[in-house]
C-alpha cells in the first residue's frame, strides 16, 4: 500500500503522477483484449499509412516529445519512415512537401491551437490524418480521418503528467499495430509486447513511493542549480527533453534537453557547480543496440567524473557502475528498451515538482501557461 494516501496530495500535479498506472492501464484496455490488439479499436487506423510508409508527426509542447519517442517507436519496430515537426513550424511550409505524407497530431486537449490548424491544413491537402488526444469529442478527435482516444482521465495542472504517459502508452500500441499490420511482428511477438506494457503498470505503481522520496531529497540538494542539463539517446532523448521542459514550467529553473553525444559540442562549457547533469543510462540487456547505447553513456559520464561534473543517473536497480559515476541515482526497475521511457519520465516528473516547491512555485498553475481544455 502507497505510503501517502490520496488525501496527503497537496497539488493536483502530485496526484495526477500517482494516477499513472491507473491512466496507462485504461488506455490499454481500450486497445487491447488480453495479449491481442482489439481489431475494433484499430479498424478506423486501417487506411491511415500511406503507400510508401512515410510519415509526419506534428504537435506542440510534451505532445511533440512523444512524437519524438513516436519517431524512434515506428522506425524501429515497424521501418516506417517519419518526420517530426513542430505543428506551429509545419503550418508555414506544409507546401512544400509534395509526397502527401500520412500525418500524425498529437495534443493532450485535442483542441491545441497550432496543432489543430496544422490537422486542418493536411486535410486540405488530401493527405490521411490520424490524432491522438485525451478529450473524448474534442475537435481533433472529430476532424482527423482516424482517432485513438486516450483514457488519462481529467488531468487539473498544467504540466502534464498521465496525459504525456498515456501518449506514450497509445503511440507504443500503434506501433504494434502497424508492426503487426505490416508483417514485422508476428501474433507471439505482439503478444509478449503487450504483456510487457501491462507488467509495466505495476512495475510503476511500486515504485513510486521511492521516486517521490528520492526526488524530494534531490530538489532540495540541486535547489542552488542555475541550469541543468538532460542527456538522453536513442528514444530516450525525447525523454531527456520532456524532463528538462518540466522542469522549466514546473519551478521556473533553467533546463535543456541534449542527446547525450552532443554534451561535448558545445553544452560542455556550461557544465559546472550550478550546471548539473541529468543522464539517463538505463539499459536492455536484452538488446544489442540498448547496450551499444548503455555502454557510449558510461563512457561519456567517466569522463564527467573525471572533469568533476555534478550527475544526477537514471540507471537499472542495482547498476553499480553507475552507481561509482554519478554523484546521485535515481533506480528504474530493467524494463524493455522501449517501454523504459513511460517509466523513466515519472521520477522526473517528481524532480521537477520538488523543485517547484524549492522555489516557491504554484506547481498547479505556473505562471504565463495554461491549458486549452480541461481533460475530462
Amino acid at each position: 500500500m502507497s505510503e501517502f494516501p490520496p488525501a496527503q496530495f497537496p497539488h493536483a500535479m502530485l496526484r495526477e503522477i500517482y494516477e499513472q498506472p491507473g491512466a496507462i492501464g485504461r488506455t490499454l484496455d481500450l486497445y487491447t483484449d488480453g495479449d491481442k490488439l482489439k481489431e475494433e479499436a484499430f479498424a478506423g487506423i486501417a487506411q491511415w499509412l500511406n503507400p510508401r510508409g512515410e510519415v509526419l508527426i506534428a504537435a506542440s509542447g510534451s505532445s511533440r516529445h512523444a512524437g519524438l519517442a513516436a519517431e524512434i517507436l515506428l522506425e524501429d519496430l515497424c521501418g516506417l519512415a517519419v518526420d517530426v515537426e513542430y505543428a506551429s513550424e509545419w503550418g508555414t511550409r506544409a507546401a512544400a512537401n509534395p509526397r502527401r505524407p500520412s500525418v500524425l497530431v498529437i495534443s493532450q486537449s485535442g483542441e491545441t491551437s497550432d496543432t489543430l490548424a496544422a490537422l486542418r491544413l493536411a486535410r486540405e491537402f488530401g493527405e490521411p490524418t490520424l490524432a491522438i488526444a485525451n478529450v473524448p469529442g474534442s475537435s481533433m478527435l472529430r476532424e482527423a480521418a482516424a482517432a485513438m482516444p486516450l483514457a488519462a482521465g481529467k488531468e487539473l495542472a498544467i504540466p502534464a503528467t498521465k496525459s504525456f504517459t498515456g501518449q506514450l502508452t497509445a503511440l507504443y500500441l500503434l506501433a504494434l499495430y502497424e508492426a503487426q499490420r505490416l508483417g514485422v511482428m508476428d501474433a507471439g511477438q505482439i503478444a509478449f509486447s503487450i504483456r510487457a506494457l501491462r507488467d509495466l503498470t505495476s512495475q510503476i505503481a511500486r515504485q513510486l513511493d521511492g521516486w517521490r522520496a528520492a526526488a524530494q531529497t534531490l530538489a532540495r540538494k540541486y535547489a542552488d542549480a542555475n541550469t541543468f542539463l538532460y542527456l538522453g539517446r536513442g528514444i530516450h532523448y525525447a525523454i531527456a527533453r520532456e524532463g528538462a521542459l518540466k522542469m522549466k514550467e514546473s519551478s521556473y529553473v533553467h533546463a535543456e534537453g541534449y542527446p547525450a553525444g552532443e554534451l561535448k559540442h558545445g553544452p560542455n562549457a556550461l557544465v559546472g557547480e550550478h550546471v548539473p547533469l541529468v543522464a539517463i543510462a538505463t539499459v536492455d540487456r536484452g538488446l544489442e543496440d540498448s547496450v551499444l547505447r548503455y555502454e557510449k553513456t558510461v563512457q561519456l559520464l567517466e569522463e564527467m567524473k573525471k572533469q568533476g561534473a555534478r550527475v544526477i543517473a537514471l540507471a537499472n536497480t542495482g547498476d553499480e557502475i553507475i552507481r561509482l559515476l554519478a554523484a546521485d541515482v535515481i533506480e528504474i526497475e530493467p524494463a524493455g528498451e522501449y517501454l523504459l521511457p513511460i517509466a523513466e519520465v515519472i521520477p522526473l516528473q517528481l524532480f521537477s515538482y520538488f523543485m517547484a516547491l524549492e522555489h516557491g512555485v504554484d506547481v498547479d498553475k505556473p505562471r504565463n501557461l495554461s491549458k486549452a481544455v480541461i481533460e475530462v
